[in-house]
């Protein structure tokens, strides 16, 4: 799979598949304030090579407009359950962000493109798919690299290797952003963050933490330990991380079964303050996020529930970018 993916950047080739077959990356943007939020997303890699790219519904653009109100982004490589590759290098992309949705319907053909590329195409009837507007209209964010790093054979006790872009390197412009207001936020914010941290320790592995650095970049990287404290979390740090864990924070649980049939994800925030080797997260609130059982009836429910509350928002975004609903060609 490799051998058939561009390499304009002249990486190692050992990262590309990873590029190719992780079922999710850990996407953080920055909002107004400068907080970082980092969620999994399906990463992918455009066809020449040169941006990697994400995703989101047009319905819910929210990563979106964050990434072109600020398009300093990072995306981290670095849960390859699913992608088939043994000890696979676990990969940090800091670039510059471009927003595309001046063509919703050419998204959309891309977006579907996609998914059966992946063989992941909704398993429902063609019928019914071509009334998923809310989910299968898109925005793709697509991130130039400035800097790539890099531990082989995730071993994040060690030193990253390092790719820098040369300094004179142009990066692309978002598309302009829509008219009119950005809609209300459509999913409450859980009230108790304690009963969801429980569930993330118990069932969702160990997190992303997310700090800013020194040039305003979020910086997703790897926890080894987490327990629970009265005021949040108290976190082992591996020694490879790169960057200190202080300030402005966000901490990511997320898990995927090895077939893609479900994620769970819970996103926490705060502030972090701590040395090289342990940090302690003090929790302020956790955002909504969108999870889906990894099975059962569930699955179904989740996603339909999440679709009647986005179905009227979806034609007042796309009248908002001055286009029509486009077509779902399946």
């Amino acid at each position: 799979m490799s051998q058939s993916l561009p390499n304009p950047y002249q990486l190692p080739e050992m990262l590309l598949p990873v590029f190719r077959r992780f079922i999710t990356c850990e996407h953080a943007t920055l909002t107004a304030k400068g907080q970082p939020l980092t969620y999994p997303l399906t990463p992918f890699i455009s066809p020449d090579g040169r941006t990697f790219d994400v995703s989101t519904g047009v319905a819910y653009p929210a990563k979106a407009e964050r990434a072109r109100r600020n398009p300093k982004t990072a995306l981290l490589y670095s849960f390859p359950m699913g992608s088939g590759l043994e000890k696979p290098p676990t990969i940090l992309v800091y670039g510059q962000a471009a927003v595309r949705d001046r063509n919703l319907q050419a998204n959309t053909d891309r977006y579907i493109r996609e998914l059966r590329s992946r063989n992941t195409m909704l398993p429902f009837p063609p019928a019914l798919i071509r009334r998923l507007h809310w989910y299968l209209v898109r925005i793709w964010i697509e991130t130039t690299p400035q800097r790539i790093l890099w531990w082989p054979e995730g071993k994040l006790d060690q030193p990253p290797q390092r790719w820098d872009a040369p300094s004179e390197w142009a990066f692309p412009s978002s598309d302009p952003a829509p008219s009119g207001p950005t809609a209300p936020r459509w999913k409450d914010a859980p009230s108790d963050w304690r009963e969801r941290a429980a569930y993330a320790l118990s069932h969702l592995g160990q997190p992303v933490l997310t700090v800013v650095d020194a040039e305003g970049y979020p910086v997703p990287f790897r926890v080894k330990r987490t327990v629970s404290t009265t005021t949040g979390f108290q976190l082992d740090l591996y020694q490879g991380a790169p960057v200190p864990a202080q300030g402005a924070a966000c901490l990511t649980f997320h898990s995927h079964p090895e077939q893609f049939t479900g994620q769970e994800n819970m996103v926490f925030v705060g502030q972090v303050a701590g040395s090289n080797s342990e940090a302690a997260f003090t929790v302020d609130h956790c955002p909504g996020d969108w999870s889906l059982p990894p099975k059962g009836l569930g699955v179904m429910f989740s996603f339909f529930g999440n679709g009647w509350k986005l179905r009227h928002r979806i034609n007042e975004e796309v009248r908002r970018r001055g286009q029509s609903l486009p077509e779902i060609r399946v």
